[in-house]
């Protein structure tokens, strides 16, 4: 039987728990801050937000060069496996180009790139179904195809506390229309197109936000796939952490509901007390 390897980034913001479950490989990317670069695996979001107060700046994320892609591919392809490889969407970072063009000089069967369009544990869903269909057999060309129907299908929102870092890092549209008056909103960020949009823009207690999220959910709830479900946060207050599982477990029986904590990557441009719902939709 082909021997796979599902390889991903540090942004799909698994646990390490599901990391090991499903033998799923990650790959780090690099935050530089205060003239220092980290691997993303060797700084916690609380370090690197007193990085970030200590030296008054925004840390710097950037993905790793074709070459560095070449060595990681061909490194498992000697070993003898097909690679699977999927992270950041293309839309929100140059490493899903780099990661083509460190696959040109590798034999075309022995690795798939997917493009998730997504970021976080929105790639996190598209991985565990990728292993999943490795688990049951399929083939490289398999697995590519079957996620690759899922990837439209991946709903993923988040509540952010300030606009502040998704607006420096311009990375989110329509931030610059609300920005000016951000002092009583609480955006909801949602995934579009393989792009981050801003959806609502709720005012008053954060608990608003949390609740327009769940109206999203409650809206697809009697079409949701509930193999898994994940709630993804950056420093979250355990009462909204609560207030989540609690409403989504009332409402559905869910098989797995995942809380992870976001990377350091993915919590670089969107701020403490971001939490977020990040499902699958059935087709």
């Amino acid at each position: 039987m082909e021997k796979i390897k599902i390889v991903t980034d540090c942004t799909c913001d698994l646990s390490e728990e599901l990391i090991q479950k499903y033998d799923i490989d990650v790959i780090p990317l690099i935050v530089s801050i205060g003239g220092k670069s980290y691997k993303e695996n060797e700084i916690s979001q609380t370090k690197m937000f007193e990085l970030i107060k200590e030296h008054r700046e925004l840390p710097k994320t950037a993905a790793l060069t074709p070459h560095n892609y070449y060595e990681i591919f061909k490194g498992y392809i000697d070993q003898g496996y097909s690679v699977l490889y999927m992270g950041i969407g293309a839309h929100f970072s140059s490493c899903y180009q780099n990661t083509l063009i460190g696959a040109e000089e590798l034999p075309k069967d022995k690795i798939r790139i997917v493009d998730s369009a997504n970021l976080s544990s929105g790639i996190g869903l598209l991985v565990l179904k990728a292993a999943k269909f490795r688990d049951l057999g399929y083939s490289l060309d398999q697995i590519a195809t079957e996620v690759e129907k899922i990837v439209p299908r991946v709903r993923t929102m988040f509540s952010i506390d300030t606009l502040e870092y998704l607006h420096k890092g311009g990375r989110c549209s329509g931030t610059a229309r609300v920005f000016g008056t951000m002092l009583k909103i609480k955006p909801i960020i949602r995934v579009v197109d393989g792009k981050m949009v801003v959806a609502q823009k709720p005012r008053g207690k954060y608990k608003a936000a949390l609740d327009a999220q769940l109206n999203y959910f409650m809206h697809d709830k009697d079409n949701i796939d509930k193999e898994h479900i994940f709630i993804t946060h950056c420093l979250a207050k355990d009462e909204d952490i609560e207030y989540l599982k609690e409403t989504i477990t009332k409402e559905i029986p869910v098989e797995n509901l995942h809380v992870t904590n976001a990377s350091s990557v993915i919590s670089t441009h969107c701020g403490p007390r971001t939490i977020g719902i990040l499902y699958i939709v059935n087709e």
